[in-house]
C-alpha cells in the first residue's frame, strides 16, 4: 500500500499572529524596549538557577530520607520559597515573550486597527489588575513581619517576588498599549495576509 507523498504544513501561520508583531518583545531580533530584553534574559538565567537549586533541595531531601531515614528539614521550606520565586519570574518572563494561553482567533481576523484596539483593551485591563495586585502586595508586605519557621527567612522575601512579576507584566502591558496606540493611529497601516487563514 503506497504512502501519498503529502507535505507538511506550515506551522508559523498558526502560531504566530502577524498583527502582534510590533507589540512582541524579541530577545533575539533585538525587537522591543533594551531594558525589557535584558530584563527577560536575567529572568530567564534566574529562572534557570532557581530550577536548578529546586532540583539540588528536592533531590537532597529524597536522598536523605531514602538513604539515611533522615530527611532534611530546611529542605522542603527551601523548595517551597524557590518554587514560589520560580513561578512569579516564569509569569512574568512568559508574558513577555506571549508564551501564556491565549485564544486569538478572533484577534487574527480582524483588520489591523480593530485588532489593535482589542489589544489595547486588553492590555488596559491587565495594567489595572497588576496595580490592583501591587497595591494588595504592598499592604500584605506591610503588614507580615513574621519569618519562615525553619530557614528564619522573613515572609516580605517570598512575597515581594509577587509584587516585582506584577510591576514588570505592569510595565510591559502599558508600553504594548502605546504601541497599540501608534498602530491605530497609524494613517499607513495595512492587513496583513495571514497565509489564507
Amino acid at each position: 500500500m503506497a504512502i501519498p507523498d503529502t507535505q507538511i504544513p506550515d506551522t508559523s501561520a498558526f502560531l504566530d499572529d502577524p498583527q502582534r508583531q510590533p507589540l512582541e518583545i524579541d530577545t533575539e531580533q533585538r525587537r522591543g524596549p533594551a531594558i525589557f530584553r535584558w530584563l527577560t534574559q536575567a529572568m530567564e538565567h534566574v529562572i534557570a538557577a532557581l530550577l536548578v537549586a529546586l532540583i539540588v533541595s528536592v533531590s537532597a531531601n529524597v536522598v536523605g530520607r531514602a538513604l539515611f531515614n533522615n530527611s532534611l528539614p530546611w529542605a522542603d521550606e527551601l523548595a517551597r520559597m524557590l518554587f514560589v520565586w520560580l513561578i512569579f519570574i516564569g509569569a512574568a518572563a512568559a508574558f513577555t515573550r506571549y508564551e501564556h494561553i491565549a485564544v486569538d482567533i478572533l484577534v487574527r481576523r480582524l483588520p489591523p486597527r480593530a485588532a489593535h484596539t482589542l489589544y489595547l483593551f486588553q492590555h488596559v485591563i491587565i495594567t489595572v489588575l497588576m496595580g490592583v495586585i501591587i497595591w494588595g502586595g504592598f499592604i500584605v508586605m506591610s503588614r507580615a513581619s513574621s519569618r519562615t519557621a525553619i530557614l528564619n527567612v522573613p515572609w516580605n522575601f517570598i512575597n515581594v517576588s509577587f509584587v516585582l512579576c506584577a510591576t514588570f507584566i505592569a510595565a510591559v502591558s502599558i508600553w504594548r498599549a502605546w504601541q497599540s496606540i501608534q498602530q491605530i493611529r497609524s494613517p499607513d497601516i495595512t492587513p496583513h495576509i495571514n497565509g489564507g487563514l
